[in-house]
C-alpha cells in the first residue's frame, strides 16, 4: 500500500438505530460520526434515499459525509452503496467506522482493505461497494472469551473502565479526520497506533 491513499470523502459509522442500541458496544461507529457532527457543526438529518441519516461537515477546508445507517447492522451496505453511488465516491474514499472484538478497549487501528472479519456490518458493505478497498477505522471493544458470547457481548454496554477507554481512543481518531481528508493515510496511522 502507497504511503498516502484517496482523501477520505465519506466516513460510514456502523451501528444499530434506536435507543436500545445507542450505548452498546455494537454502535462505536454511531459514536464516532455524533462526535465528527459535533466537533465540526453538522446536524444529522432522515435521508430515506440512503436508509439512514446523514449529514454533510466541513474540515480544512475539505467537504466530508457522514452516514449512520438505520437499516441494522447487517444491511448496511444498502445505506453505503446508495451515499456512493449518488454522490460519486470511489470504495477507496470511503472510511468504515465499526467496532473490533480482537482489539482491547482503548485500541483503534487504521487499516485498508481486507476481508469482513467476521464482523456483519462489513460482509454486507463489501459487495454492496463492490470492493474491499476502503480504509476501515477499528474501535477495539475486547473480546468476551468465547465466540458464543459475542453477539451479547457487542449488544451490551462496555464497563465504566471499557467506556472511558473507547472514548480516549475516540477522541484521538477525532483528531486524525483532517489527515485523512488530506490522503495521509500514513501520518494518521502512525499517530493513532502509537497511541496518540
Amino acid at each position: 500500500m502507497s504511503v498516502n491513499a484517496a482523501p477520505t470523502r465519506a466516513v460510514i459509522g456502523l451501528g444499530n438505530p434506536g435507543a436500545k442500541y445507542e450505548e452498546t458496544r455494537h454502535n462505536a461507529g454511531f459514536w464516532y460520526v455524533d462526535r465528527l457532527a459535533r466537533r465540526f457543526g453538522g446536524q444529522f438529518r432522515a435521508e430515506a434515499k440512503f436508509h439512514g441519516e446523514v449529514c454533510r461537515i466541513q474540515v480544512a477546508g475539505h467537504e466530508c459525509w457522514l452516514l449512520k445507517p438505520a437499516t441494522f447492522m447487517n444491511r448496511s451496505g444498502l445505506a453505503g452503496s446508495a451515499l456512493a453511488r449518488f454522490y460519486k465516491i470511489a470504495p477507496e474514499e470511503i472510511l468504515v467506522v465499526h467496532d473490533e472484538i480482537d482489539l482491547p478497549p482503548g485500541e483503534i487501528k487504521l487499516k485498508f482493505g481486507g476481508g469482513h472479519g467476521g464482523h456483519n456490518g462489513l460482509r454486507d458493505l463489501i459487495p454492496a461497494l463492490g470492493s474491499k478497498d476502503f480504509l476501515r477505522l477499528r474501535v477495539g471493544v475486547g473480546h468476551p472469551g468465547h465466540k458464543d458470547a459475542v453477539v451479547d457481548y457487542v449488544l451490551a454496554r462496555a464497563s465504566r473502565s471499557d467506556q472511558e477507554a473507547i472514548d480516549a481512543a475516540l477522541d484521538r481518531a477525532e483528531d486524525r479526520l483532517a489527515d485523512l481528508l488530506e490522503g495521509e493515510l500514513a501520518k494518521a496511522m502512525n499517530s493513532l497506533h502509537a497511541g496518540r
